[in-house]
């Protein structure tokens, strides 16, 4: 793709960020554009955002589940970038004046205290990097109008991120199996959803790993530091203001998120 077109792109998704103004789905407008292309309009999103004073605090990744796997018609995930303004502590709410169709989506989240650069990062390798983990939830939102994206929309969307909200609680991932720790998802008190972290690609730790090898592959490493999103346990849920959503990771913890207009 011309980079002058990639630029254009990258440029219209950070105005719809910043206007809460929805565009048309860019594989309407050019059904040929290709992932790595889409990739590349998410950096020049993604570097509008860092100019104007944000900071790269880590990765998510998306498209972990088999279910939306065969919606977009892929075979892997994808990845985004967290920055800084994304971040909320438990405990604050989210803002609806800052988003334009939220959904939540609960998940784990790493905290790694050593650098992982692909390839040949196993999930062993994972564990002995990794910090902590804490439950989360991530608030996708997409400038793409009606939710109406394939893959390539979705990567150059920062993989539809909008915030995210990190637990209190810290846990040693070598202390818990995440591949059979349950997650419960509550919204407004009533359960919506209970799954295992087997349903990320067999478990969080290989979803993290997946990230690091695919980085690893351009070039690119994990920090330390680095947040990492491993992926969503829940269907997505859709949140209106007064909204209350409560998930709990068994032998991780729990955390809860509230909207507000």
């Amino acid at each position: 793709m011309d980079s002058l077109l990639i630029q254009t792109y990258g440029d219209e998704l950070y105005q719809s960020l910043l206007a809460r103004a929805p565009v048309a789905p860019l594989t309407e407008r050019d059904p040929e554009i290709k992932i790595a292309d889409a990739y590349q309009i998410q950096l020049r999103m993604i570097q509008r955002r860092i100019d104007a004073g944000e900071t790269v605090i880590g990765k998510k990744i998306g498209v972990t589940s088999k279910v939306v796997m065969d919606m977009l018609k892929v075979n892997q995930p994808d990845f985004g970038q967290l920055l800084s303004g994304m971040v909320l502590n438990e405990g604050e709410p989210v803002s609806m004046g800052r988003l334009i169709a939220p959904k939540a989506e609960s998940e784990v989240a790493f905290v790694l205290k050593r650098d992982l650069s692909g390839p040949g990062v196993t999930p062993a390798a994972v564990l002995r990097a990794t910090d902590f983990v804490m439950p989360c939830f991530e608030i996708v939102d997409s400038r793409i109008k009606d939710w109406k994206i394939k893959i390539q929309d979705t990567i150059a969307d920062n993989a539809s991120c909008g915030v995210l909200s990190l637990g209190g609680v810290r846990r040693d991932p070598r202390h818990v199996d995440l591949a059979l720790a349950g997650m419960v998802l509550e919204k407004n008190g009533q359960i919506v959803s209970t799954t295992t972290g087997a349903s990320v690609q067999g478990s969080p730790v290989n979803a993290v790993a997946w990230l690091a090898n695919t980085l690893g592959a351009l070039g690119i490493a994990l920090k330390a530091g680095d947040v990492i999103l491993s992926g969503s346990q829940s269907p997505l849920v859709p949140v209106l203001a007064g909204d209350s959503l409560h998930c709990s990771v068994g032998g991780v913890g729990s955390t809860s998120v509230r909207f507000v207009e």
